[in-house]
């Protein structure tokens, strides 16, 4: 991986996976997703407002950015699962997540109000996910650019999005001077 790959995607690119997950590795993928806010918590408490404009590479989000964006992409995550449950392979909404973390909310909102809704939300996520039979984790949605994904399979892409975006704003952090 480049020097900027790294950078850019600082625990690797996101690798699908499409077939179902064993028993071990979907719990270590869920207790990612539930460890999370804590981790999120704990690297922005008592930043200054220089510390949260931290960017982890000149191009990139604010650390402020990158906590509204966990908060909306994980909402959309949270509702595409849950339709996926619920419906026969549903065409899900996308975002536009880029211009979403342009809009002042995300770029000058409080990053503890998008802690709180991060914390209530992977409660629910988690209690969810821990409640689906087999059968259920295997029900899919439809995506533009995805294509089906499954619910297992979108366990395995958030599980990758909370190591990847947290390891953002550690890198944003360590740039402290």
């Amino acid at each position: 991986m480049a020097e900027t790959d790294s950078v850019r995607y600082p625990v690797g690119p996101m690798e699908r996976v499409r077939e179902p997950l064993d028993e071990e590795t979907r719990r270590k993928h869920i207790e990612i997703i539930e460890q999370a806010p804590a981790r999120i918590r704990s690297l922005v408490a008592g930043l200054s407002q220089s510390e949260l404009r931290q960017r982890y590479r000149p191009d990139g989000w604010t650390v402020t950015q990158l906590v509204h964006h966990i908060a909306d992409s994980h909402l959309n995550a949270y509702v595409r699962m849950k339709l996926a449950a619920t419906e026969a392979t549903p065409t899900v909404k996308s975002y536009e997540e880029a211009s979403w973390a342009e809009l002042p909310d995300a770029k000058h909102g409080d990053v503890s109000v998008s802690v709180a809704l991060i914390d209530a939300l992977h409660r629910r996520w988690i209690a969810f996910l821990r409640s689906l039979s087999p059968a259920e984790l295997r029900r899919s949605f439809r995506h533009y650019a995805w294509g089906e994904v499954t619910i297992d399979e979108s366990i395995t892409m958030y599980s990758w999005h909370c190591r990847h975006h947290i390891a953002h704003i550690e890198a944003a952090l360590a740039q402290r001077v």
